[in-house]
């Protein structure tokens, strides 16, 4: 769990199609049907080349664009109502909470009195944003929104899987005791060096989704280590999802899919669950 310790925040192997190296990308088709699912980091540094040709016709050529969530619309205000709604616990506060050597270890790594209200999910994601954005990574420069502003410019059609409030509603509703393993995973983590994954990933885990290398090993630990966490933030989204796919499939045209890389992976990830519901399947990128 702990190399997975980040894993959750607003939380996934042949190639074909190219000859290079690249963000792995899936086809999902019937008769008369195309989906793409690509496999996105929220956050990036700048000048990461990640865009391929065959990526790009895709864009061209789809009619609608999905994403989990517009990441555009998680200005400041809105991020801090968020947090306000869904994230405080002032009776209750995070020093009551933490087993004491992980409180002490928190202490050293942040103000104590300034997360202390915090539910253990918040500081958790706040804690693992903290090293990569220290590396110059930003939201504004992930895949997500760069492609939120293309597919806008092109005008095409945008729909979303979630809200920022969905997303921030789900990490709260997570039993307390998953909220605090994920919590002590990320301080335990932050003490013994840079190495979180998620949701804010350091340049060797951006490195290896350039690569089109992340596979299942990366979310094992969260699967086996805090299954609440996994049903929550991978599991149980990827079904609904994989549902409301499908339920397009009986349509025609042709649709990119734009979603965390870690949703595609592994057993529970949107590729196999597609193909369990009759539908072709392959890697293109």
């Amino acid at each position: 769990m702990r190399r997975l310790a980040g894993a959750a925040g607003a939380m996934i192997l042949g190639f074909a199609g190219t000859a290079q190296a690249a963000p792995a990308m899936w086809r999902v088709s019937d008769a008369d049907s195309q989906v793409y699912l690509f496999g996105t980091l929220h956050a990036l540094q700048p000048g990461q080349a990640w865009r391929t040709p065959l990526y790009d016709a895709v864009l061209a050529r789809a009619g609608t664009v999905w994403f989990e969530a517009d990441l555009q619309s998680g200005d400041p205000d809105t991020l801090r109502l968020l947090v306000r709604r869904y994230g405080v616990d002032p009776d209750r506060p995070l020093s009551r909470k933490l087993a004491p050597s992980d409180l002490g270890a928190l202490a050293r790594q942040t103000d104590l009195a300034r997360v202390d209200h915090l539910r253990p999910w918040a500081a958790a994601l706040m804690l693992s944003m903290q090293p990569a954005l220290a590396r110059g990574a930003s939201v504004d420069k992930g895949a997500d929104v760069t492609i939120t502003r293309a597919a806008r410019a092109e005008s095409k059609r945008i729909r979303t899987f979630e809200t920022l409030e969905d997303q921030a509603r789900m990490f709260a509703s997570l039993p307390e005791d998953s909220e605090v393993r994920y919590l002590a995973d990320v301080v335990r983590e932050r003490s013994r060096g840079p190495r979180l994954r998620l949701p804010f990933k350091p340049a060797s885990l951006e490195d290896a989704w350039a690569a089109g290398s992340l596979g299942d090993g990366h979310i094992a630990d969260m699967r086996s280590e805090n299954p609440a966490l996994y049903d929550a933030f991978l599991r149980r989204r990827n079904e609904a999802w994989a549902d409301r796919l499908a339920e397009g499939m009986a349509g025609s045209g042709v649709e990119l899919v734009n979603v965390g890389a870690f949703h595609l992976i592994g057993p529970d990830g949107l590729p196999t669950l597609l193909a369990a519901r009759g539908f072709r399947v392959e890697r293109v990128q």
